[in-house]
């Protein structure tokens, strides 16, 4: 009957330890779909240099060598003046051609530039330099918008942060309560093995490596669910959280592994220490 209790304890600490497990990870998800997200608003700016009515297919090549040479471009795409202009009657529904008698509108680079160069004194940098060039009449890009991000990213990076490391110490706080009361009931074991001499490893020793395991079992766990869920909001819902690369994958499952190993390591140092140090009468009070 004892053991009988004790398995169905063991394995309702388990179950508990792996929910907050996977709501380390629900964590983990939100930092990576929050930076991904930040990444593609960045990369979605796109600077517009105008060329001169009068550039030649060898300046054009030299262009697209500039760009090609940094890093400071993801992509570029050359737009003729004639796309230009069908463009714009797509999108205004009149034809300027027919009342001016010629084309007014000039071809243009739509330049992407790449995460780290999309801020707003990058984008600054960057227009100069493309303004420079001689067969570059102009160069447009949000200006508004690059500052507006630049100033909100830091802030958003900062309250996502704050909500995560809360999140992780209740998360903490959950796990070592939940081990706490699962060697509550192996207290008079443990008294009965300082009474007779046992250090404080000997004593600790089964019940760490009984709840690492557990930890570990249940960071697996916690993956699977972890997995279901992205799996199912990228195939069902079509929303795609962030980047399924390996180096994203590692990082969560790292972290989750490691976390559970560490917290059930730290509890059950913190409680089979407690009653460690209780004296016999203390143990019938609580």
């Amino acid at each position: 009957m004892r053991k009988h209790r004790f398995r169905n304890s063991y394995l309702i600490s388990a179950v508990s330890v792996s929910l907050v497990l996977c709501l380390i990870g629900l964590e983990c998800v939100l930092l990576l779909s929050a930076g991904a997200l930040v990444t593609r608003m960045r990369e979605n700016i796109t600077l517009t240099a105008v060329l001169s009515s009068d550039i030649d297919s060898t300046q054009c090549a030299r262009l697209e060598a500039i760009l090609d040479s940094g890093d400071k471009c993801s992509s570029y795409t050359f737009v003729s003046a004639q796309q230009a202009l069908e463009e714009h009657i797509r999108s205004l529904g009149e034809d300027p051609s027919t009342f001016l008698g010629f084309n007014p509108l000039s071809a243009s680079y739509e330049i992407h530039p790449t995460d780290a160069y999309s801020d707003a004194d990058s984008l600054a940098v960057i227009a100069g330099q493309l303004e420079a060039l001689p067969y570059v009449t102009e160069v447009i890009y949000p200006r508004d918008l690059a500052d507006l991000m630049s100033s909100n990213v830091h802030d958003f990076s900062l309250i996502l942060l704050a909500v995560a490391l809360a999140l992780l110490l209740v998360s903490l706080v959950l796990i070592v309560n939940t081990i706490r009361l699962q060697i509550y009931s192996k207290r008079f074991i443990i008294n009965t093995m300082t009474l007779v001499g046992a250090t404080s490893w000997v004593t600790r020793r089964p019940f760490v490596l009984r709840n690492m395991l557990m930890g570990f079992i249940a960071g697996i766990v916690a993956l699977g669910i972890l997995s279901a869920m992205v799996y199912y909001m990228e195939r069902t819902l079509g929303l795609m959280l962030f980047p399924l690369t390996w180096q994203n994958v590692a990082f969560v499952s790292t972290i989750v592994l490691c976390s559970g190993l560490l917290i059930t390591l730290f509890a059950s140092l913190i409680a089979t220490g407690k009653y460690i140090r209780m004296d016999n009468n203390s143990l019938y009070e609580i």
